[in-house]
């Protein structure tokens, strides 16, 4: 069985950072395809064991030239169920293959260090089950999920951005927020010094919650993680 994951990187300025070592550490080996260079993106994921695709500065209603191809990869993820994870434009971009509709945000700019809310959903799910309740994450984003997908189940939310991480079929997930992004790569999309350091002052905190959540992800792709429930819901009264 193969260990290689396909890491789509859509702009120079948001590389796989962290989660590229934390994958590799887990066992799988990364694959970077830069389309923003003139990389051509494979036509199927034959060979692959996951699929990661990372944000941008680009809208996922661009006429980028590469996301046609992107979304259509996408797709066929969900369908043969290779295990999928969008990032940021990544997440965005996997919702609107799947039917969702990606618009600009009336909220306007979500940036800096934030804190998301799992759904109850959640709970039951592979990679966001052990997730504690409101974990720190980084955000960077003019535009929104304003509907999701048929079937797709909310896993994270925020007040002012209802989506912040969902699931497609069993081992699709999109996140609107950055787990990847450490200081420097922050700082290279602002010069807010206090954002900056806000930023800084949660990152032991993220390696805490989004290291051990990207060595599930991987262990998933390699078979070595259980898909059964993490544990029971409580109901909801």
């Amino acid at each position: 069985m193969t260990n290689v994951v396909l890491v789509v990187e859509n702009d120079p300025t948001d590389d796989v950072g962290r989660l590229g070592p934390w994958l590799v550490e887990a066992g799988l080996q990364l694959d970077i395809k830069r389309p923003h260079l003139g990389e051509e993106l494979p036509e199927d994921l034959d060979g692959y064991v996951a699929f990661v695709v990372l944000g941008g500065e680009q809208s996922a209603f661009d006429d980028t030239p590469w996301f046609p191809r992107l979304e259509s990869l996408m797709r066929k993820g969900v369908r043969h169920r290779v295990p999928t994870l969008g990032i940021c434009l990544g997440g965005q971009l996997l919702a609107q293959a799947h039917g969702g509709r990606v618009e600009r945000s009336e909220a306007g700019l979500e940036i800096g260090a934030k804190l998301v809310a799992k759904r109850d959903a959640a709970g039951n799910d592979p990679l966001f089950g052990p997730l504690p309740f409101a974990p720190d994450v980084v955000q960077y984003h003019y535009d929104e999920i304003t509907q999701l997908p048929a079937g797709a189940v909310l896993m994270a939310a925020s007040p002012r951005y209802p989506v912040q991480a969902f699931r497609i079929g069993d081992r699709a997930w999109g996140t609107q927020f950055h787990l990847e992004t450490d200081t420097k790569m922050f700082a290279g999309w602002t010069g807010t010094e206090a954002l900056i350091e806000g930023v800084d002052a949660i990152q032991e905190d993220m390696e805490e919650v989004w290291r051990p959540f990207a060595h599930r992800f991987a262990q998933l792709a390699l078979g070595q993680l259980s898909e059964s429930p993490t544990r029971e819901n409580l109901p909801l009264l």
